[in-house]
């Protein structure tokens, strides 16, 4: 052995004396074989045979193969002259061929890389660039020769740099990465020189070079250490903006920068808007405070000297000394002539009167027969809620949040119909934090950082739990056989029957196809006369550099491809690191890719079997405490199932929350006069009727809508019964306690006591549901189908709720209304007490303290000033919170707290370092067929420098803007590529049975000779028509591999469809967004890739033959979500000017037109929402639609609080606004106090305990503001607002009273003047009599009341 290699230096020093470097002269010629000391190589590494001699003359066939190999060459048939034979130039075309597949793009940089080859191959002067080093005897054709097996190139570094920056912008249209990644070894694209590329073309370990070759660069008129007589190749390389020498174009603006137009950069995001330096919105809302507060104190100075100037005039009346309040209303109250009630006035009385009356009949009617009337609405109610039997629960969010009509679902329609749905993803990410990493000296990469994670052991274990779940198995009784991964796993490179190992399946054990083999795998290697051990590290070195090699350069000699045929991109299997330091990386990802089928294919309940098996294993290592792993996960089906899950276990906490609201009201209703008749008092019952006519209610409305087939959602579940409750309560409250604090006047039966109650709250009952459901029902415009088709259930039970308590609960007081008279306890029907119930009303708790202490005090004249100050402050500052409101919903949210979907997104935001892909999908009309179709799309030579591929790419220059990250794929421009006979993927048989069809580039022998198109004189390939639709389908199903790596199996078979005709119906082109973070991101990455998609569309239009329907869209599988915030704000404002138009609208024609009333009313509604949107923003509550909803909610919420506040000062009789103001504070302000914010505030609270955040955020927080602000408008600032703005008093109504009045004082002339004829007695007898029969009188008659009713009793 020391011998043979004694021998081997001998004679490459014996050949390097006899050399002399001279023009015209040869150091090696012919070829000899196979190289020795090459093993296994991915072509025959044959090496040239030294033969130091003269340049040849070249000529016939030699010459043709020489001008069509290396044209650089070439000086004329009869004059040109070189160092390589005929076999020598088909070899070099060979290993050319194979490089020029991924540089062919650029032709400029194809003749360069070629160039150097040449010079160094076929040079006429090649003793004067090439140095042999190195040679071996072998044994060729039967007879010993010299083989070169190692030379030195002495460079210039002007031709070196200038090829290698004609080279380093090459795209590789798949993968939208630069071709120089895959030829520049472990530095990939960014950390390439010249030398490095070099370095890596002459390392015989890369499976390519037949030979080792020392490329040496100098700089020019530098000789140090260059060898006597030799001078270093200067040849010219050509720019990439500059023309071939064969006449080939410049390289396009994807490939060249120097060939690149100017492009204008995108206008830089707006300025935010400023007055003067200042914030802008907070200017506004200080200069709308001022105004604001001016106009109030203009109000109060304008308000006190109209005081003062009517101190000093009498009333017009004729009363003498009528005092006047500080709003200039008399406190007496004056005589109203019928002249004096205007039209408006009778219009509301006769409005009142007739409402009053009709509701009046009613209650009567429904008092008088409860249990027909409690039997006839159970039929009802069950004839309505046996619709639940169809009711579909809408649990899909797309089908949730994404209206049908709306243009990102009909994109995702479009793109699933025509390209199948997004592959379903199924994830890990993998950290081992807290473990110590280790520097690695490489032979060949030098000194490596290698994190803690990057360890042999932690792959290992990676690996083993990678083939855990790839091995997983099941019964199917969907496919009736035992179900593996390949049944349903996205296999890009044999979809139609794939293998276990065609799977993609994208993690790091990937680059050692998943075998223990490989990664064990160890061998000594010598480098630059160093021997060392290499192993693993440097392999996956290399391949986290370049990704596309079929083989190492070690002496591993391992590829980097994964087991299913495709390159794993580092940023897909690792993450975590910084500048392209994959080696520092924090995590490793392990990707699981499905099929995503239709959810009526059988196939799409296998694939969710496999995830749920997925997520069984990958949680049972997690609970492994040998794991040496800190990870999270997701499947697929993760994010429906953790909204499921969470919607399932907050159940209780609203079952919980109702059953608080419940025990309140039944508590809070009952009268409770003394212990003794604690349970005759009590409205246990009562409150649980109310319940069930709030729950009957919602399933009535939900029963309907299943029945025309309107579909339901958790939404719906959640928010309707909680509104409906609140709605309810209120009317429950207003009713009962108006009829615990009435008196049964004489003659009065108690049904017609009952129907006299509600005559008179009616109205006002009536006012606020029938606001509240036209409002719904307007807001079922929306186009949003979980806010339509809240707003459209929500709207019905309000409505049901109405009329059952019109019907139902009337008859249920009425029945308890009996039990109460007869003394009969609540539980226990037939226990009676003594105790008798007191005469006098019930006020309870609240009205005697809202009459003595707190109307008087908010209406105390400083009070109300200060009140308006704050509240009109509230108001400007809510316009500036509201106007900086964040909009979007960020997808935790919607997690539960503790959900490993919350880790999964927290792991994903913190080592993603890609963000999603983006499809730009093409629909029908345009004609990809013609050169200028063509041109129009594609980004290599020849093509339209503002192309739809050029577009995006210009986008990408600018991602902070744009976010686009990386350029489009594009199968046009590796079709053309495929097509160019400069390489040898499309070729055709010549003879044989398959003679004229396409033959792929693995097949080798003489079989295939002809390419598929000829050379075209300026390089730009553009195939016919008949040519195009011919080889279409040939490149879309040729699958990739070292001969041809642009087949198109696998990256483009599935984006190009066509119709039976072959014409082209869709086609998509996929670009990878940045990493996106929040919603306020992905909503912005859809405008601006819109935005792009709209300029793309419109100049592709212009292209001769495109149809002017023609269009260009992006779609990712986040769009349809996201899309609803570009237009969430005007649908917003929509939906809610909608829900306010009828609270307008309802109250002034139910108060006969009473404009100043409604708008009032109005007004507060309007603060409350604008005021809960300001709150929104301070308590971080972003705006979105289940905000909307609750907005929407809030203005019904808000109706019970104004409205019935609104109508009863309106119909006071008092004379100032003043104490009207306080009248209606106290007796319907503790009505409403007690019946919807006491009544809410129960339940809300209980939410907070509720595990899901989107719970806590928008069900909690959202309605505690809501409630809070609604009673804080409705019982502190109406008033006040009321008592400055409120109408005047009701003419006509107050004519009534006194007409009234007087007839009840004329009776009582009439009665004194009978007493006094029929007893003509001394005064004093008289004034004993007198009082003695008054006495009687008052006693007789609640007697013989009591024996009436006690009468009546004892018939029913």
């Amino acid at each position: 052995m020391f011998r043979a290699a004694a021998f081997v230096t001998f004679l490459a020093c014996l050949a390097s004396s006899e050399v002399e470097h001279k023009a015209g002269y040869c150091a090696f010629y012919d070829e000899c074989g196979r190289n020795p000391t090459v093993g296994e190589s991915l072509i025959p590494p044959i090496v040239p045979c030294l033969n130091y001699s003269r340049a040849r003359q070249v000529t016939g066939e030699h010459y043709r193969r020489l001008k069509q190999v290396c044209p650089m060459l070439d000086q004329g048939e009869s004059n040109t002259y070189a160092c390589c034979s005929l076999q020598q130039l088909s070899s070099l075309e060979t290993s050319l061929t194979l490089s020029k597949a991924v540089l062919i793009r650029c032709p400029s940089c194809a003749e360069n890389f070629a160039h150097l080859h040449c010079a160094t191959t076929c040079s006429p002067n090649q003793t004067l660039t090439v140095n042999v080093t190195k040679v071996m005897n072998v044994t060729h054709l039967g007879r010993p020769r010299d083989a070169v097996v190692a030379y030195q190139a002495y460079i210039s570094n002007t031709f070196a740099e200038g090829a290698f920056q004609s080279c380093k912008n090459v795209r590789i249209p798949a993968t939208g990465g630069f071709a120089i990644a895959t030829m520049c070894g472990r530095y990939g694209s960014k950390l390439c020189t010249a030398q490095r590329w070099y370095d890596f073309q002459g390392d015989t370990s890369n499976g390519l070079a037949p030979l080792d070759i020392d490329f040496r660069l100098f700089k020019e008129n530098d000789t140090t250490g260059v060898p006597e007589g030799m001078v270093p190749y200067n040849g010219r390389a050509l720019g990439c903006n500059e023309n071939t020498t064969t006449g080939g174009m410049a390289c396009s603006c994807q490939d060249c920068l120097d060939s690149c137009p100017r492009v204008p950069p995108p206008p830089p995001p707006p300025e935010p808007f400023t007055i003067q330096g200042m914030n802008g919105f907070l200017v506004i809302s200080i200069i709308l405070l001022c105004l604001l507060i001016c106009a109030f104190v203009v109000y109060l100075v304008v308000s006190y000297c109209v005081k003062s100037s009517n101190r000093k005039d009498q009333n017009k009346t004729g009363r003498k000394g009528k005092i006047k309040d500080e709003n200039s209303n008399e406190v007496g109250q004056p005589i109203i002539n019928p002249s004096d009630v205007t039209c408006a006035d009778r219009n509301s009385m006769a409005a009142q009167a007739f409402l009053s009356r009709q509701l009046q009949r009613w209650g009567t009617l429904m008092a008088s027969y409860p249990l027909t009337v409690l039997l006839v609405a159970a039929i009802i109610v069950v004839a309505f809620s046996v619709g639940l039997k169809s009711i579909k629960l809408t649990t899909d969010p797309v089908e949730l949040w994404s209206a049908p009509n709306s243009r990102a679902r009909q994109e995702k329609d479009f793109h699933d119909k025509h390209f199948t749905p997004f592959f379903r993803t199924n994830q890990l990410i993998l950290t081992a934090p807290g473990r110590k990493g280790h520097l690695y000296n490489s032979l060949l990469f030098g000194k490596q950082n290698f994190s803690g994670l990057i360890s042999k052991n932690l792959i290992l274990e990676l690996l083993d739990l990678q083939k855990k779940i790839q091995d997983i198995e099941f019964w199917s009784e969907d496919l009736n056989h035992t179900a593996t991964l390949k049944d349903v796993c996205y296999a890009p490179l044999n979809p139609s029957n794939p293998s276990l190992t065609d799977c993609a399946v994208n993690s790091l054990p990937q680059y050692f196809q998943n075998s223990l083999d490989n990664i064990n795998a160890k061998v000594n290697m010598t480098e630059l006369g160093v021997t060392q051990e290499v192993d693993w590290r440097d392999h996956l070195i290399y391949c986290l550099n370049s990704p596309l090699s079929f083989k190492d350069i070690t002496d591993l000699g391992m590829s980097c491809m994964a087991d299913y045929g495709a390159p794993v991109f580092p940023f897909l299997a690792v993450g975590g690191y910084k500048d392209d330091e994959y080696t520092n990386a924090e995590a490793f990802i392990m990707t699981f890719s499905l099929n995503n089928y239709l959810r009526d294919n059988p196939k799409f309940n296998v694939a969710l079997r496999w995830e749920t098996e997925f997520l069984k294993i990958v949680q049972d290592y997690q609970r492994n405490p040998k794991a040496n792993f800190t990870f999270a996960y997701m499947a697929e089906r993760s994010l429906e199932d953790e909204i499921n899950r969470t919607t399932a276990e907050d159940i209780p906490i609203f079952m919980i929350s109702y059953a608080v609201i419940f025990v309140y009201i039944a508590v809070a209703l009952g009268e409770y006069s003394s212990c003794k008749r604690l349970l005759v008092d009590s409205k246990f019952l009562v409150g649980l009727g109310g319940i069930l006519v709030v729950g009957c209610s919602v399933l009535a409305s939900m029963g309907f809508y299943s029945w025309i087939g309107i579909p339901s959602s958790l939404v719906i579940l959640q928010v309707v019964p909680f509104l409906v409750l609140a709605v309810g309560a209120d009317n429950i409250f207003i009713f009962v306690l108006e009829y615990q604090r009435d008196s049964r006047k004489l003659g009065e039966t108690r049904e017609e006591q009952i129907g006299r109650v509600l005559g008179q709250v009616a109205p006002s009952m009536l006012l606020c549901s029938l606001s509240e459901s036209v409002c719904f029902f307007l807001g079922a415009l929306s186009t949003m189908p979980a806010v339509k088709s809240f707003a459209l259930y929500a709207a019905l039970a309000v409505l049901m709720d109405f009329v059952l308590q019109m019907t139902a609960f009337v008859a249920l007081l009425s029945l308890d209304a009996r039990r109460q008279d007869n003394n009969r306890c609540e539980l226990l029907c037939c226990v009676t007490v003594s105790t008798r119930r007191p005469n006098k009303p019930n006020e309870g708790f609240l009205l005697p303290f809202m009459r003595r202490y707190y109307a008087p005090v908010l209406l105390h004249c400083f009070t109300r000033i200060i009140v308006m100050l704050v509240f009109i402050f509230m108001l400007c500052a809510s316009i500036f919170l509201m106007l900086n409101v964040k909009v979007g919903l960020d997808q935790e949210l919607a997690m539960p707290k503790g959900s490993y979907m919350l880790d999964y997104f927290q792991y994903l935001y913190k080592y993603f370092e890609v963000g999603v892909p983006v499809y730009f999908v093409t629909k029908k009309g345009y004609n990809f067929h013609t050169v200028a179709g063509m041109d129009g799309v594609c980004s290599s030579v020849g093509c339209d420098q503002f192309s739809m591929t050029q577009k995006i790419r210009y986008a990408t220059d600018y991602p902070e803007r744009s976010y686009m990250a990386i350029p489009a794929n594009s199968w046009v421009d590796d079709f053309i590529d495929w097509l160019n006979p400069g390489s040898k993927c499309c070729r055709l048989y010549t003879f044989g049975p398959n003679v004229g069809d396409f033959c792929p580039a693995n097949i080798t022998g003489l079989s295939c000779l002809k390419r598929c198109l000829a050379s075209p004189s300026d390089g730009v390939v553009r195939p016919t028509m008949e040519e195009f639709n011919r080889f279409l389908p040939d490149f879309l199903g040729n699958r990739p591999d070292l001969q041809c790596s642009k087949g198109g199996l696998g990256a483009y078979d599935t984006s190009v469809v066509r119709d039976q005709y072959g014409e082209i119906i869709a086609t998509r082109f996929m670009a990878y967004h940045t990493p996106l973070t929040n919603s306020q991101e992905f909503t912005a990455a859809l405008l601006k890739a819109r935005e792009l998609a709209e300029k793309i569309t419109l100049d592709m239009r212009k292209i001769p033959g495109t149809s002017p329907d023609f269009e260009v869209f992006p779609y990712t599988i986040t769009y349809v979500f996201y899309e609803q915030y570009l237009t969430i704000v005007k649908e917003g404002l929509f939906n809610i000017s909608l829900c306010l138009l009828p609270t307008f609208v309802v109250c002034c024609l139910l108060l006969g037109l009473d404009l100043r009333s409604g708008l009032l009313n109005l007004i507060t509604i309007i603060m409350i929402v604008v005021d809960t949107v300001g709150v929104m923003t301070l308590w971080s509550i972003d705006y979105n639609a289940v905000a909307l909803i609750n907005l929407v909610t809030a203005v019904g919420i808000s109706v019970e609080f104004v409205s019935h506040m609104t109508r009863s000062f309106a119909l006071s009789t008092k004379m100032t606004r003043v104490e009207r103001a306080k009248e209606a504070t106290a007796t319907m302000g503790s009505a409403v106090f007690a019946g919807v914010a006491m009544t809410n505030l129960p339940g809300i609270l209980v939410l907070a305990f509720a595990k899901a955040q989107l719970i806590q955020m928008f069900f909690f927080r959202l309605n505690l503001v809501i409630t809070l602000l609604g009673m804080a408008h409705g019982l502190v600032f109406l008033p006040v607002l009321l008592s400055y703005f409120g109408p005047g008093v009701n003419k006509a109504v107050l004519l009534q009273q006194q007409q009234e009045d007087k007839k009840e004082e004329m009776k009582n002339k009439m009665r004194e003047m009978y007493e006094n004829m029929s007893y003509l007695e001394d005064e004093v007898t008289q004034e004993a009599d007198l009082s003695s029969a008054k006495a009687a009188v008052d006693f007789q008659e609640p007697s013989q009341t009591e024996e009436k009713e006690e009468k009546e009793v004892r018939k029913d």
